[in-house]
């Protein structure tokens, strides 16, 4: 009986992950996007084998050497140097871990807070959803990179207190989110059951609504990922995020500034990275909508 069981249950989940990659498969974008961001990953792994020079290593004799396919250029610098003579390409490789490390973190930050906010005022309801979204709603009055500035200028420039700055900017997306999926859940029959069988709050609300309400969290979980790594890129333009000679896509397009006109590659391939990654993850959180959202699978 137990086999029997395990069987079906095996055989469920191989349906239901053959009918997702169906509807995420039909949108041709979001499998670019995935084979894009599966091989920013394995580069971001895998950085430390796979970058020709130490990034932050400066060789006086190339300043602003062009790429390698333009005259004056050299084949050990595929993508040329910057102006102290530090090679961009493996700038750039270091710099994808360095990205993806944030939007994790940030994303991770923002999800548990925000799930957990939601769900206490979804369910609770009263005075304690009226405090916890008065307080989003503050949040979401001010523009997100102006008040993530503020948040970093109180707390200190830094890779850290930019991540956690912008973890506190994108929570009201997940609370208002959360909140709105329990509100839809918890009076209905399977809560009711579980309510009448003597599940506490607890139970009711993480282990009984909260699985219930995944789908447009992961929609979300993934739009600000992208949101994470141009808020963070964003801050290190500024000055308020990484701080040099940490190789960061924004702290390396901020250095640059000064040499668009004479080196255009010091600022394009730093900003191309950052264009190709986010736009990737936008076209992922595309083809998740389409297959997570009952709606577009009926249409």
């Amino acid at each position: 009986m137990t086999d029997t069981i395990e069987t079906v249950s095996r055989q469920s989940t191989r349906a239901v992950l053959k009918e997702f990659w169906f509807y995420f498969s039909v949108n041709r974008g979001a499998v670019i996007g995935l084979f894009v961001f599966l091989a920013l990953v394995l580069v971001a792994v895998f950085a430390p084998y796979l970058t020709p020079h130490d990034p932050n290593m400066q060789y006086r004799d190339v300043f602003l050497l062009p790429p390698s396919w333009m005259e004056g250029g050299h084949v050990d610098y595929l993508l040329g140097t910057d102006a102290v003579g530090r090679d961009i390409l493996s700038r750039l490789i270091m710099g994808s871990r360095l990205s993806l490390f944030v939007g994790v973190i940030v994303v991770v930050i923002a999800l548990t807070g925000g799930i957990i906010l939601g769900v206490i005022a979804g369910y609770y309801g009263g005075k304690i959803d009226t405090v916890i979204m008065r307080i989003m709603d503050v949040i979401l009055a001010f523009p997100s990179l102006l008040l993530a500035l503020v948040l970093v200028a109180l707390l200190g420039p830094g890779l850290i207190n930019a991540m956690i700055s912008i973890a506190i900017v994108l929570q009201p997306h997940f609370v208002r989110l959360t909140r709105a999926a329990v509100m839809a859940e918890r009076e209905r029959e399977y809560v009711v059951a579980a309510r009448v069988a003597g599940a506490g709050p607890l139970r009711l609300m993480f282990l009984t609504i909260l699985p219930n309400c995944t789908a447009p969290l992961i929609v979300q979980a993934t739009l600000s990922f992208s949101n994470a790594i141009l808020d963070a890129a964003a801050l290190g333009f500024l000055g308020m995020g990484a701080q040099p000679p940490t190789p960061e896509w924004g702290t390396m397009l901020a250095e640059a500034r000064e040499f668009i006109l004479r080196a255009w590659w010091v600022v394009t391939f730093p900003g191309v990275s950052i264009l190709i990654t986010v736009l990737a993850i936008n076209l992922i959180g595309d083809g998740l909508r389409d297959a997570l959202d009952p709606k577009l699978k009926r249409s």
